[in-house]
């Protein structure tokens, strides 16, 4: 079964183990988990899957 990224302008091919992008809307943060809505779906994300900005203790 193939399966093709919409909205590029050349098709390309996923597979098991192929990294995609998706866009979601951060519904909430919690600890070390982030709640993000992807369509209908709110998913938990660990927070060590991303890379965030921590605040600095330097002024």
């Amino acid at each position: 079964m193939l399966i093709y990224v919409a909205n590029e302008k050349e098709s390309k091919k996923i597979s098991v183990n192929s990294t995609i992008s998706l866009k979601g809307i951060v519904k909430a943060i919690f600890n070390d988990t982030v709640h993000v809505q992807i369509g209908g779906k709110i998913i938990p994300i660990p927070a060590s899957d991303f890379i965030l900005d921590k605040p600095s203790s330097n002024h």
